[in-house]
Formats: C-alpha cells, structure tokens, sequence
C-alpha cells in the first residue's frame, strides 16, 4: 500500500460532503490519472459513481454496502473493494477515523 506519492499535483480546494463528515482532495498522477485521498467521521453515508471506483483503506475500518447487495462486508487497513460505475454504495464507520484512497478505474 502507497504511504507517499511522488510527483504529483494537488488540487487545494477540498471536496467536502455530508457537512464535513467526509473530506478528500484530489491528487493527480503523473500520467493525468486522478485519485481522491480521504478521510470519513462515523456516520453512515451513501455515495454514487460515474464510473468504476476502487477504493483502499489507508487506516481504520468500515462496512461497505453495494447497491443492488443486501448484505454489508467490513473492509479494514490494507483491504480494499470496488463499486461499479453508473452504481453506488452506503459507507459506515461506526469510531474513529477511516481513511481511504479512491482510484477512478477504466
């Protein structure tokens, strides 16, 4: 898992959803490709995708529902799961901080 990336260009202005209890910044790669790195409060909040996303937990642990999937899985530090594009997914952390980076995927 990336502790640090080189070279890189980031966006200032946050990206901040559900009245600051989900922040991220936008980092743009070398190559153009973009990530978001985050951070999410406990709480329980719903997003909707675009496009494919896969998401890694830099540090603390959450529990992931797909759209569509009756059942929720607990993702911890290290671990990682994608949602599909033109979907959605409902994020919980029930303490602490959950940390995260987001890859748009192709």
């Amino acid at each position: 898992m990336p502790t640090q990336f080189a070279g890189v260009t980031v966006v200032t202005k946050a990206n901040v959803y559900f009245g600051g209890n989900v922040i991220s910044h936008t980092v743009i790669m070398p190559g153009g490709e973009k990530k978001t790195l985050g951070v999410i409060r406990p709480g329980s909040y719903h997003f909707g995708t675009d496009a494919p996303e896969g998401m890694k937990i830099v540090s603390g642990t959450c529990r992931v529902r797909l759209d569509g999937f009756p059942t929720t899985k607990e993702y911890g530090t290290g671990e990682s799961f994608e949602v599909p594009g033109k979907n959605g997914f409902t994020v919980e952390v029930s303490e602490g901080l959950c940390e995260y980076i987001c890859s748009f995927l192709t």
